[in-house]
């Protein structure tokens, strides 16, 4: 081989180290959430990135048995010719031959390795860590080819691998971690919002991450605070508990003071529709007016409790403790005032 040849060589294992390191540090750096929806949309480079994703112990092992291939035939072939062109200026200077030869064998290494080190491995790893989405479109296609070519090669070496690693008590994985603990994420929340690059000014975003952690009782109404009203209660007395309170729905309960169920003030306004008017106000309203209340948990988490109460279509709820008695009603407008802040119902009485 000529030393040219050695030469362009060198251009061509450095190209194709900086593809492998770019493609192991782009696997695990991307994200499926910024890759999903192209893959969605039918973009097989999203879709061989997401297979390489959920593959990335195999990927790694592809990539790490290229980069060491490329490391070790740049030395064998590039640092010959490189040394072979330098000894002929080197040569000139008068020096001893093997001084000479040690001069230009030193200048090859250092050389070699500084190409090798910045633009085999920094560069491309620098690359993939700016623009990860971008880069595992375009590296993970040629990646999950080489891959599968040499798959017997990097199935034995991922699998020893791995064996090793359970000797230690360590169980591999093959996918990359794309999501993050909700500690992580408020985390993020609280340090974004130092640095000012998140604007939560109503603190709904930090309400959103501390909402996963409060359950059903944290947020119920005790039975002693609630505003209830009778079974036998009529639209005429509902009216003065609007005019009194300002709530639009009240909890009823039985002679015990167990709540059976609530009613809405619109419930009353169906009633006072009739042409009998004035004997519906005094009547008890109808059992069929009286919505009845989801059961949950003191210790239901409180997202799991609105996800019960939107099925069901309820805005209250009745909160059991662990004996199966109610000790307070849970609240539709309470737990969204978790999430966004305070809530306002427009027929509610201010002091």
């Amino acid at each position: 081989m000529s030393d040219w040849a050695g030469i362009a060589w060198l251009v061509v294992l450095l190209l194709a180290n900086a593809f492998f390191v770019g493609g192991e540090f782009a696997v695990i750096s991307a994200r499926r959430s910024q890759i999903e929806p192209l893959a969605e949309r039918g973009s097989r480079a999203a879709k061989t990135a997401l297979y390489a994703m959920e593959h990335a112990t195999l990927m790694l092992a592809t990539s790490q048995l290229g980069i060491t291939i490329c490391s070790l035939l740049i030395l064998n072939v590039s640092e010959p010719a490189i040394h072979h062109l330098l000894e002929v200026p080197l040569g000139l200077t008068g020096l001893p031959e093997g001084l000479v030869d040690t001069v230009a064998f030193a200048i090859a290494l250092i050389l070699v390795s500084y190409l090798h080190v910045v633009f085999g491995e920094m560069v491309a790893k620098n690359i993939a860590f700016s623009v990860p989405d971008r880069a595992v479109l375009l590296l993970a296609p040629p990646l999950v080819w080489v891959s599968k070519v040499f798959h017997p090669v990097i199935w034995v070496l991922n699998w020893i691998a791995n064996g090793v690693l359970r000797l230690f008590g360590v169980e591999p994985k093959n996918e990359a971690a794309s999501t993050f603990t909700l500690d992580e994420v408020a985390t993020i929340v609280a340090q974004s919002r130092r640095e000012g690059v998140l604007d939560d000014v109503s603190g709904a975003v930090a309400a959103a991450v501390e909402f996963t952690d409060k359950k059903a009782g944290d947020v119920a109404v005790p039975l002693a605070e609630i505003v209830s009203l009778p079974e036998n209660t009529t639209p005429e007395e509902i009216e003065r508990a609007v005019a009194k309170h300002g709530y639009s729905r009240y909890v009823i309960v039985d002679p015990e003071g167990e709540p059976v169920g609530y009613v809405h003030l619109k419930d009353v306004l169906r009633a006072a529709s009739d042409e009998d008017l004035p004997e519906k106000l005094t009547r008890p309203i109808p059992a069929k007016r009286i919505h009845h209340m989801v059961p949950v948990q003191e210790t239901t988490d409180l997202e799991d409790a609105l996800a019960v109460m939107r099925r069901a279509g309820r805005h209250l709820a009745r909160v059991r403790n662990a004996q199966g008695d109610t000790t307070a009603v849970l609240f539709l407008e309470d737990i969204l005032e978790e999430l966004i802040g305070e809530i306002d119902d427009a027929t509610r009485r201010r002091p």
